[in-house]
């Protein structure tokens, strides 16, 4: 609908609003602002808010911020420089390609992901890096092979006029359960945490997906649901060459979700004077659009308990001059992606990336 918006406007000679016209709705705080479990460090003093130079001191807090996570996650891991990939499957889905591809991940280690792409573009195009949920189905899911409509974000957005890379997840490979997985990694890298594999993994994807000829490498996004939201919230934070980003029901709340887990952060997150959190991450994302969807019922992980997260972010995101492109769409249907939720990140999407 927006590009077809988008041609009739060029036609008349109009000029279209440069974001989504319910941003608005978005920064709406709750009826009641929910009790954290535990207090969030200022981002930025009032005086350094207050002085004429802030973004400049801002940006002086925000290489120490992204320090401080770097550590926190454990030394980066050795990356190849090959970016060739060796296509295993292709097949036809009406006007897309769906190929199973393979590439070297770490250096010696190969990873497969699906790469879908529209076969009529004339072109480079906008690209998404899509993070799968957690399921046995891994990266199949999430490429529109099998499972549920809520489930296929890629291949929906592959439908869209959009490139998507479906990367596999780490946890899954080999047959090997999730504990074993990271033991696994871990041997090679005795001192980073199961999230920085997860970001490397997905900041190979950028790699890949970057590197092809059908793609505008300065247009990339990623969107992820559950397992996949918290891949997105590290690899737009700590990877700017996100342009836009959507994290749907990953928890932004420590306490909201298995942040403890060792194939994430580990048992330290679960102290409560452990010296980070993720209001920090979403401050490091600012300027670029960041969409969080939560279903806030039984079960879910986001909702009106993630919004003091994003409101502690604002103030840094405001520092930039134009309107935060930061929000919070509460769509109350529980732990997954709804028809509306979906309508609304493709058209986030289509507007932040083309």
């Amino acid at each position: 609908m927006r590009q077809l918006l988008l041609s009739v406007a060029v036609l008349l000679g109009l000029v279209l609003e440069d974001d989504v016209s319910w941003l608005k709705e978005l920064q709406k705080p709750p009826v009641t602002t929910p009790k954290l479990p535990r207090p969030l460090a200022p981002l930025v003093s009032e005086s350094d808010l207050a002085a004429e130079n802030a973004l400049i001191r801002w940006r002086d807090c925000k290489n120490d911020l992204k320090k401080a996570w770097q550590e926190v996650l454990g030394p980066d891991l050795a990356r190849p420089e090959s970016v060739h990939v060796e296509v295993l499957e292709t097949e036809i889905i009406e006007k897309l390609t769906r190929k199973l591809i393979r590439y070297e991940n770490e250096v010696g280690e190969f990873l497969t992901a699906y790469l879908l792409e529209p076969i009529e573009a004339t072109s480079p195009l906008p690209a998404i890096v899509a993070l799968h949920a957690t399921t046995n189905q891994t990266n199949k899911t999430i490429a529109g092979i099998g499972g549920t409509r809520d489930e296929q974000i890629g291949l929906r957005l592959a439908q869209q006029g959009f490139v998507v890379i479906c990367p596999e997840n780490f946890l899954w490979r080999g047959g090997m359960g999730y504990q074993e997985a990271v033991a696994d990694f871990q041997k090679r890298y005795p001192n980073s945490l199961g999230m920085r594999k997860m970001l490397f993994d997905a900041s190979r994807a950028i790699d890949i997906v970057a590197s092809l000829p059908t793609v505008d490498s300065q247009k990339i996004g990623a969107v992820g649901h559950s397992l996949g939201a918290k891949e997105v919230l590290y690899l737009t934070a700590l990877d700017e060459r996100i342009s836009a980003a959507v994290f749907s029901e990953g928890g932004i709340e420590f306490e909201s979700t298995n942040w403890q887990a060792p194939w994430y952060l580990g048992p330290a997150v679960s102290d409560k004077t452990f010296p980070r959190n993720h209001h920090e991450l979403i401050a490091l994302i600012a300027p670029r659009p960041f969409l969080v969807l939560g279903g806030e019922s039984s079960g879910a992980a986001d909702g009106d308990r993630s919004w003091p997260y994003l409101q502690a972010a604002m103030p840094v995101y405001r520092l930039y001059g134009n309107t935060p492109r930061l929000g919070l769409l509460n769509h109350h249907q529980g732990h997954t992606v709804s028809d509306q939720s979906f309508e609304r990140l493709a058209e986030w999407f289509e507007c932040y990336l083309k």
